[in-house]
């Protein structure tokens, strides 16, 4: 099962009904380059949401999160200009967003924090779960926080490519087509980097299956 988080569109005044979310932004950034920071505004309350929960997924620091989805925005309004509107404004904000993210992994070298919970059954399959069976709250606590740390660890095994298309796909319930534009590779690429991770992740765990 996947998690995906939903954007919640703003409709702007003097915009009809029959605008689509496409030709809404065009217009935002449009004002956002005329100096309008309340457009921007718009694009932060729409997205800021959604952003943060996939800078979380990544680094797991609820106020380094913050800071960073907050950097990313800082980032993407001085770079409003290089918008060119080939993709979504969304996509072309995560692009900077996933850049940025890599960026702070790499410098800071810190644990993730990943929940089994968003992964789909070709990972976690329900023998792997087999604690939900089990009526002792305690014995079942205690498995499911020790499958959660082996899960942890085994993600920190992953390559960076790798864990960001799980993180991508299954917390933020993208397509294979607009994670390839965000990492800007091809859609082979993506399914072959999320088979594989896939692969390692029921390696690592294939001691907590029945």
């Amino acid at each position: 099962m996947s998690f995906a988080s939903k954007s919640i569109a703003i409709p702007h005044e003097g915009m009809g009904e029959g605008t689509s979310i496409y030709e809404e932004e065009l217009a935002l950034v449009a004002r956002v380059r005329e100096g309008d920071r309340c457009a921007f505004d718009i694009l932060v309350k729409r997205y800021r949401e959604r952003l943060y929960g996939m800078v979380y997924h990544m680094i797991s620091n609820t106020f380094d999160a913050a800071d960073l989805t907050q950097d990313i925005f800082i980032q993407a309004f001085r770079a409003i200009d290089s918008f060119q509107g080939k993709s979504s404004f969304f996509t072309w904000l995560y692009r900077i967003g996933v850049n940025k993210t890599l960026e702070y992994i790499r410098q800071n070298k810190r644990r993730q924090f990943f929940s089994f919970q968003a992964l789909d059954e070709e990972v976690v399959d329900g023998d792997l779960l087999r604690a939900v069976s089990v009526t002792d709250n305690a014995e079942k606590n205690a498995y499911l926080s020790e499958l959660q740390e082996k899960l942890n660890e085994s993600l920190q095994k992953l390559s960076i490519k790798h864990r960001m298309v799980i993180i991508l796909y299954e917390m933020e319930g993208m397509s294979h087509a607009e994670i390839a534009v965000i990492l800007k590779c091809s859609e082979g690429t993506v399914r072959s980097r999320l088979h594989y991770a896939k692969l390692q992740l029921k390696e690592f765990l294939k001691e907590y299956a029945l």
